[in-house]
């Protein structure tokens, strides 16, 4: 009977044209010609030890999402690593700089994948699966032989791999079961046969038998010094090895006799704990604390009783404070240079000398929610016409608003907001101004050369300003409130007695059809309409002289995205439903449905001036170039790990810039 129904089942038609079609969908993928990532303006500061410096002193390795950047620290250029699927958790590079290693954190129950790249040729050299979840750390062995790799909270084992015949030698669990989860992983400088991992109240050093495939750990005692190590290095002659605390403390290890020895500073402990060290030359090492100090510790033998010498650590007077904690320390060359990262995406270069830092690159390190370019509306042949420029952009997170330049992909501007959430942003035509709408129900106008605030708009809306747009003669903003709401704003330009310029806003009307949050708002360029979409599954183009609802559209979902085709006779809206549709605005007929994704909602979408191409993005982290008249996807981007909040063409169809819930900013060379 079960042949039977296997076989009805094989031969149904219906399994057939399912098949054909799925085998149609995976050619079409094949097919697709794949967008080219011009720059990346991100950097996941969360990850311990996610910023290297390459033994070349030129680079510098780091990931965004799933996506390992290789930059090259003078010209800035950048070269991107792709083969993970999910977040990378870990990296590493070799002491020869022949190989960068990188592991991933993927979903429960499924394998992490760890990558093996060679930096010469930028491809992957191996790639090993055996650890579930998480991959917590990897280290090379001095000599390029062998790579151990230590899995997460869920695996909790320990295997040395051989990068000569690609496959692992051994394996053992990280800890003993009286003991917590092992957090990092270090190698000894002169033998490829030792290696040391530590954790919560754990503490092994590991000896590899390569010949009866074996490592065989030896437990260090710490006594009644109880303590969860966070990070370790070992000396150049492996004599001591170095662990930081969550406590704010460092303890020092005799690696000869297996013996703690130390533990310091007996005062003044680091705030939020050790989180990196770095040994220098001279014998110090550099301390990365989770309050944002970065310090210079001296170990130093002082005479104790009974004859004896004992390790003393002391605090030197070369310190700074950062914004935000210390999450990787790294060297360049000797260490006369060495790069600091930090929970909140920034990198700073310090001179060792003098201790002085600067601020060498900075990203989002929330979900990036809106961006925006400039544009300017200009009448030419009796038509509205948008011009604009792509070498600025602007993008809005949690307490901040930044512009960035693209060709340098630097921050230009910053304009900070404390403890509150940027939904929406638009800049003013005329340029003289970035419009913005905040989650405490305030709309917020900007200065772009200062970042000064020019006037502010109270309780513009109940539940916090979710979509905002101005009109081209920059004496309107509309807004969409969390309520519903669409509020049309008149702004007035006015001179005091004193000479100063002041802003007059009033309300001009309350658009209340929407049963729920607006999403996005557009205006026509003659400014005698605009279009609202919502999360209530409508789609209502208004009148802005008569103020009145002049076509609706229903759909079976939330709204996320909507778009004016460039002759103002059709819009193109998508959501929830994964479906792109293109709706007649003289009927509110829809006219085209289209499958915009095979998975998760399109969350952005943005059209070309001239109107013959337009991009989407959403929750399946993929970037699609659309033709309009055809409605068939040319180009597929693929780079992102997180969910894209939205995507936009600039101005003179030169690039493509998504942003996503992870922070990174990725810039695309648009195809045509």
């Amino acid at each position: 009977y079960f042949k039977t129904l296997v076989s009805y089942c094989l031969h149904h038609p219906s399994f057939a044209r399912e098949q054909r079609k799925m085998a149609h969908e995976e050619q079409e993928d094949v097919d697709f010609q794949q967008l080219e990532v011009q720059s990346i303006i991100g950097f996941n500061g969360s990850v311990l030890g996610g910023l290297n410096i390459h033994p070349d002193k030129q680079h510098q390795i780091y990931s965004i999402g799933s996506t390992l950047v290789v930059e090259d620290l003078q010209s800035r250029k950048q070269e991107f690593l792709h083969g993970h699927h999910s977040d990378i958790a870990c990296i590493t590079i070799s002491r020869s700089g022949r190989f960068i290693a990188s592991g991933q954190i993927t979903h429960m129950g499924f394998k992490a994948d760890i990558i093996v790249w060679d930096f010469n040729t930028r491809t992957e050299f191996a790639r090993f699966v055996l650890h579930k979840v998480k991959i917590q750390g990897l280290a090379f062995s001095p000599n390029d032989k062998f790579l151990v790799s230590l899995g997460g909270q869920d695996d909790g084992s320990v295997v040395v791999w051989s990068l000569d015949k690609k496959e692992a030698i051994c394996g053992s669990p990280a800890q003993s079961k009286s003991s917590g989860n092992t957090m990092c992983l270090t190698y000894s400088n002169n033998t490829d046969y030792l290696f040391v991992t530590a954790g919560d109240n754990n503490l092994r050093v590991w000896e590899l038998d390569v010949e009866n495939r074996k490592i065989r750990p030896t437990d260090v005692g710490t006594g009644q010094t109880k303590r969860i190590i966070t990070c370790i290095s070992l000396t150049m002659d492996d004599k001591t090895l170095y662990c930081g605390t969550t406590t704010g403390d460092v303890l020092g290890i005799n690696m000869e006799s297996r013996l703690f020895q130390h533990i310091g500073p007996e005062k003044e402990k680091f705030s939020l704990g050790v989180t990196a060290i770095a040994l220098l030359e001279t014998g110090e090492f550099l301390i990365g604390a989770g309050d944002g100090t970065v310090q210079i510790m001296r170990a130093s033998e002082q005479a104790a009783p009974g004859g004896k010498k004992a390790l003393k650590f002391v605090k030197t007077k070369k310190q700074q404070k950062l914004e935000s904690g210390v999450t990787s320390i790294s060297l360049r060359g000797r260490g006369h240079e060495f790069f600091v990262a930090t929970e909140k995406s920034q990198i700073y270069k310090f001179n060792l000398a003098d201790f002085s830092h600067t601020l060498v690159n900075t990203c989002h390190y929330s979900a990036i929610n809106d961006i925006a370019f400039p544009l300017l509306c200009e009448n030419v042949d009796g038509k509205n016409r948008m011009f604009g420029t792509s070498d600025l952009f602007a993008t809005c997170s949690y307490q901040d608003i930044r512009v960035w330049h693209t060709p340098s992909q630097k921050e230009l501007l910053r304009i900070t907001v404390p403890n509150m959430t940027c939904f929406a942003i638009d800049f003013l035509r005329d340029g003289s101004g970035i419009v913005s709408g905040w989650d405490d129900s305030k709309i917020r106008v900007f200065f772009p050369e200062t970042g000064r605030l020019m006037y502010a708009i109270n309780d513009a809306h109940k539940k916090g300003v979710t979509a905002i747009t101005a009109t081209s003669d920059c004496s309107r903003i509309i807004s969409g409130g969390g309520e519903g709401h669409v509020r049309v704003w008149r702004v007035e330009e006015r001179i005091a007695k004193s000479g100063q310029k002041t802003f007059v806003t009033e309300l001009e009307e309350a658009l209340k059809e929407h049963a729920n949050a607006v999403s996005c708002i557009r205006v026509s360029k003659d400014n005698s309409q605009c279009v609202s979409a919502s999360s209530d599954g409508s789609c209502i183009v208004w009148d802005l002289r008569s103020f009145r609802r002049k076509q609706i559209m229903f759909a079976n979902t939330l709204f996320r995205c909507v778009c004016f085709e460039p002759e103002e006779c059709q819009v193109i809206t998508s959501g929830t439903d994964r479906k792109i549709c293109y709706w007649e605005l003289y009927d509110g007929t829809l006219i085209r449905e289209l499958d915009g994704s095979r998975s998760g909602s399109v969350n952005g979408m943005d059209i070309s001036l001239d109107g013959q191409y337009y991009v989407t993005a959403g929750d399946d982290k993929i970037v699609k170039v659309w033709r309009y008249a055809e409605g068939d996807v040319t180009h597929v981007g693929q780079g992102h790990s997180s969910p894209i909040m939205r995507a936009k063409i600039c101005p003179n169809n030169r690039l493509i810039v998504t942003v996503s819930d992870d922070g990174g900013i990725f810039v695309w060379k648009f195809p045509y």
